[in-house]
């Protein structure tokens, strides 16, 4: 008999009909009723079996077992759920043993364990929520930019600029650890190496998403990228997926027009369609909350934030508008922000989210930064102090997008390259864009996992990403 996922038995709740099911033994109580899941839902379906079942069956249904159920499909008189299964046959795909597996339901392990076991969280409620979430985020966002006609360009992993002048970037080389081989300076000789030269795991698709869009129009790409950042944060992960939009012919008004409308849809979409999900990490979040201090609590539950992301319209304010709030703000002036404000400071996450959470009560777009804590790629305004950049703050995260209309002038590009000492030889090919048939273009960059925990409620990073690597943790 072909296979019934458990999620359609349970959404067409038709009784009467025969169905195999395959899934993963959730609980046996009884010797008699088997909670099984499957992963299709958040729901399992139970499985009822006739007392005086053979004994080393019932002694192989375990937490954790895999099994395969023939039976019918039967009004449930049991509560929470309409419909069950009457068994026919049960039979054991994999066997568990209790005493071993580390997902009993009794211990209710904690996040942090589940992190040093990821290659089993899967299979947690709060997990198996999470990345069916991240799931449908990532097809919306496919979907979002596919129904306008971009084209979705596929930018390298490796490459040998650095586009955001970092400089913390991941070494590609296939040169021995030992006996390198050197020039006469002792510098290391990457004319030996695999490429020739001396090149990276990425940190952004931008710089080749523009010449795209010189071409194509809009595109956007979304890939892993990758950052040496030694930070051991529950924001920060060395290896992550950017989503960035590049659109010819956009100032940055298009640019934010872009950003709000392409949020809305990624999250109205998940809302419709991974409701079940979200209610069961709303109610999660609720049950974490009530653990905090009265002064940590969120105000506002999880679906209530992501529909008031749907329903408000965004509000826009000048970087200068934004310091000049966080200086005549209560807690600057009773010392309760961590740290300093002036203009000309790159904010930190406490004033993005002072000013989304307590001062709007909604997301916001701060545009014109100083150009000095800004990339090189940025159009610079006529002020000469600023440049036209923007970055939209959600409620719980801060910074969710950060982008800019693109430096068009190349004058003005080249000059703020040697500015910052950034070798325009080597560059050749971007400079090109503006040399042959240049026109004012934007985009921005969206953290694939900051959006997921945006979405999901979860407060770590590592916690909306498969298999997270950071400092000295590369496992799986």
């Amino acid at each position: 008999m072909k296979r019934t996922k458990i999620k359609d038995i349970l959404q067409t709740e038709q009784t009467g009909q025969q169905v195999n099911i395959k899934g993963w033994v959730r609980s046996f109580r009884n010797n008699q009723f088997i909670a099984v899941n499957d992963g299709s839902c958040m729901g399992n379906i139970q499985v009822v079996i006739e007392l005086g079942a053979d004994e080393a069956l019932l002694k192989s249904i375990t937490t954790g077992a895999s099994v395969s159920v023939d039976g019918t499909v039967i009004p449930s008189l049991g509560k929470g759920q309409k419909v069950e299964i009457k068994a026919d046959s049960v039979t054991i795909l994999g066997e568990c043993d209790p005493e071993q597996f580390p997902l009993q339901l009794k211990n209710r392990p904690s996040l942090e364990y589940l992190r040093e076991i990821a290659h089993l969280r899967f299979r947690t409620n709060t997990f198996g929520a999470v990345f069916r979430v991240r799931h449908t985020l990532a097809y919306a966002v496919h979907k979002f930019y596919n129904d306008r006609g971009f084209v979705y360009l596929h930018t390298p992993i490796i490459t040998a600029s650095d586009a955001e002048g970092a400089g913390e970037m991941f070494r590609v080389s296939t040169l021995p650890t030992e006996d390198t081989p050197r020039n006469e300076d002792g510098s290391v000789n990457y004319k030996e190496d695999f490429f020739g030269r001396c090149t990276n795991l990425t940190v952004s698709g931008q710089l080749e998403a523009e010449l795209g869009a010189m071409a194509f129009g809009e595109v956007y790409t979304f890939g892993p990228t990758f950052r040496a950042e030694n930070s051991n944060t529950a924001r920060h992960l060395a290896e992550f997926w950017m989503i960035e939009p590049e659109v010819a012919f956009n100032d940055i008004h298009d640019n934010m027009d872009l950003a709000e409308d392409f949020i809305r849809y990624v999250i109205g979409y998940t809302l419709e369609h991974n409701r079940e999900d979200l209610e069961f990490l709303a109610q999660r979040l609720i049950d974490e909350e009530k653990q905090k201090p009265q002064a940590e609590r969120s105000d506002t539950p999880l679906i209530e934030k992501l529909e008031l992301v749907m329903n408000n319209k965004f509000e826009r304010i000048t970087y200068t508008d934004a310091i000049n709030i966080l200086l005549e703000s209560p807690a600057y002036k009773k010392k309760k922000f961590k740290y300093d404000v002036s203009w000309g400071i790159d904010m930190q996450s406490e004033h993005e989210r002072y000013l989304v959470e307590k001062h709007f009560k909604k997301p916001v777009i701060v545009t014109g930064y100083p150009k000095d804590i800004k990339a090189f790629y940025m159009r610079q305004n006529d002020d000469g102090k600023t440049v036209a950049a923007m970055d939209i703050l959600v409620p719980g995260i801060g910074e969710l997008v950060g982008g800019s209309q693109r430096e068009e002038r190349l004058d003005k590009l080249t000059q703020r390259m040697n500015e910052m000492h950034i070798p325009t030889e080597e560059m050749y090919w971007y400079l090109d864009t503006r040399r042959f048939g240049t026109v004012l273009h934007a985009g921005f960059g969206l953290g694939f996992e900051r959006l997921v925990q945006f979405v999901t409620g979860m407060t770590n990073i590592r916690d909306v990403i498969p298999f997270p690597r950071t400092p000295k943790n590369a496992e799986f």
